[in-house]
């Protein structure tokens, strides 16, 4: 077994497959994952990004809006889905700037997390996501109605 630098537990987050190919012969070893935890959205930001600082440590916050739809006795339904995404760092920094109505994709951690309600003083969780990668998709769509040279897409990782 392959050690992937995480210690003892190296062993419990990957393992070997040997495949076949013909008369006994066998293909060189795939290594499968057995956990991963990513998660790509495209969509709508629904409000300007909100930066908290706690301490020395600041984040900033994004509402974003993904939509899905599907045909129920020939109407199409529309669903929207919100989504919680934190950003910490210098692409926090980046993401501050980001203003209601962005075109985005984020990809990131799906995370939960555990708190007690001031107003209920009952256990809350929320589900969020920890924010890795930020493509802002509608540049050159404003650069296009500006008659102004291509440029490439801004991006922040």
């Amino acid at each position: 077994m392959q050690s992937f630098g995480l210690g003892s537990r190296g062993h419990s987050l990957a393992s070997r497959r040997v495949t076949r190919a013909g008369y006994g012969k066998y293909n060189e070893t795939e290594i499968t994952t057995m956990y991963q935890n990513n998660i790509t959205l495209i969509g709508f930001i629904g409000s300007d990004a909100e930066v908290r600082t706690n301490g020395d440590r600041s984040l900033t916050t994004l509402s974003l809006a993904t939509k899905s739809s599907y045909k129920k006795d020939g109407k199409y339904i529309e669903h929207t889905d919100w989504h919680r995404c934190v950003v910490f760092g210098k692409l926090g920094e980046f993401a501050a700037k980001l203003q209601k109505g962005a075109h985005i994709l984020v990809e990131g951690e799906y995370r939960s997390r555990k708190f007690t309600s001031s107003k209920t003083d009952t256990e809350q969780t929320v589900w969020e996501v920890r924010v890795n990668k930020i493509l802002k998709l509608d540049r050159a769509a404003k650069e296009a109605a500006e008659d102004s040279e291509d440029a490439p897409e801004e991006e922040a990782a």
